[in-house]
């Protein structure tokens, strides 16, 4: 059974959402503070990790970017109302997904279902190590390596690069991207397709592989190797 940690002080929510997680072969803990919660990511045995924004101690996007520090779990936020700029920073800083409160238990375990599968699923096949100018990726081991260095990816940013370098050059919409990377059916948020974008491009710095294309999407700029 896939483990899941809820990171949220709120004491009535973490039993009842635990029961309907059951239902879908999910075992849901909760940290009712983020001191808790980060002990518990740290032993490695859950899955993905669901954050609430307010929190005592620190809040939900403290508390993600001291995550990402050391661990690539994917991770969904509860955002309040809604708010667009919750969302943003929360995926600014490597978040996963996110969802605005109050939610429907379903679309939270649809959401968690396709981190699942996202993180499980076999490369394809035919994929192999796809190399290029400067950059190097490895869908069999999930690591990609630029000038000869390993570097960190979160599982979306791992998915849209090598979304992107299957078919180099190719110019992907933002939809595009939203409908391969999130597994589900979901609210478009092109928003979050340039933030990660923006994420990666750093983390690829200082190789400058991934063109905007204005008005129709992103395509890998580098020259496939042999």
């Amino acid at each position: 059974m896939h483990r899941i940690l809820l990171i949220d002080d709120d004491q009535q929510l973490g039993g009842p959402l635990a029961t309907y997680f059951q239902r879908f072969e999910l075992a849901l803990s909760q940290a009712l503070k983020p001191s808790a919660g980060l002990a518990m990511v740290r032993d490695g045995s859950f899955e993905v990790a669901i954050l609430d924004v307010m929190l005592p101690e620190m809040d939900g996007f403290e508390l993600c970017r001291t995550i990402r520090k050391d661990s690539d779990i994917p991770i969904v936020m509860l955002t309040a109302r809604g708010e667009v700029m919750d969302r943003v920073v929360g995926l600014e800083l490597g978040a996963d997904d996110y969802l605005p409160k109050p939610f429907e238990p379903r679309e939270l375990v649809a959401r968690v279902q396709a981190l699942l599968r996202r993180r499980s699923a076999p490369p394809p096949r035919a994929d192999g190590e796809l190399r290029f100018d400067g950059l190097s990726i490895d869908p069999a081991r999930r690591s990609v390596t630029r000038l000869g260095e390993d570097v960190e990816l979160t599982g979306t940013e791992f998915e849209l690069l090598h979304l992107l370098a299957r078919e180099s050059g190719r110019v992907y919409s933002r939809d595009d991207i939203l409908n391969q990377l999130r597994g589900h059916e979901a609210e478009l948020y092109s928003r979050a397709v340039d933030i990660v974008v923006s994420r990666l491009r750093k983390k690829l710095e200082p190789l400058d592989c991934i063109k905007t294309l204005r008005n129709a999407g992103y395509s890998l700029a580098l020259r496939r190797l042999p």
